[in-house]
């Protein structure tokens, strides 16, 4: 009995051993834009895989090491980000300022603020994402904007992430 069950061992881990290679076929990063109603405060966070985030760090960073132990890396990387996403509101760009980064084993994340007038608030908002976009043909973007009690996602692919995407108006 131990040797068919070393077997079946044996057998089972040959057939489950590409699923790992296999989990991870793309590339992707997920946004969230939350717009305040009253205030008119925005906060922008991003979640990048840490797998796709360090090895693009050799295009974002050459002179750097593509690791997120560099500091000129993250000091690269987060100029880059800084220009790969914008959003706008009624047309206005809004300044976003990093607030905080967290570099996780798993996931970079970034948090940012800023600040539109309350009478913005409903108006269209405009977004481009296109981080990594340049890195990776596959790159997937999602963003999801949270405003006035609604949420809705744009979705940013690979060479046509660069292209702004605009949502409409909204009755406060």
């Amino acid at each position: 009995m131990n040797r068919r069950a070393a077997v079946l061992l044996a057998v089972a881990g040959l057939v489950f051993a590409p699923l790992p290679a296999a989990a991870h076929r793309g590339h992707g990063a997920l946004s969230v834009v939350e717009i305040d109603g009253k205030t008119g405060a925005v906060t922008v966070s991003h979640r990048i895989p840490a797998h796709d985030a360090e090895p693009a760090l050799a295009v974002i960073a050459p002179d750097a090491q593509a690791s997120l132990d560099d500091p000129d890396a993250i000091e690269a990387l987060k100029g880059y980000m800084a220009t790969r996403f914008t959003v706008a509101a009624a047309g206005a760009p809004i300044a976003l300022t990093l607030k905080d980064m967290t570099l996780g084993a798993d996931e970079v994340r970034f948090e940012y603020v800023g600040k539109i007038p309350p009478t913005a608030v409903s108006e269209e908002i405009t977004v481009r994402a296109a981080m990594f976009a340049d890195v990776y043909g596959d790159q997937v973007n999602q963003v999801n904007i949270r405003r006035l009690g609604v949420t809705r996602t744009l979705i940013f692919n690979g060479s046509e992430a660069g292209a702004p995407q605009t949502l409409d108006a909204v009755a406060p």
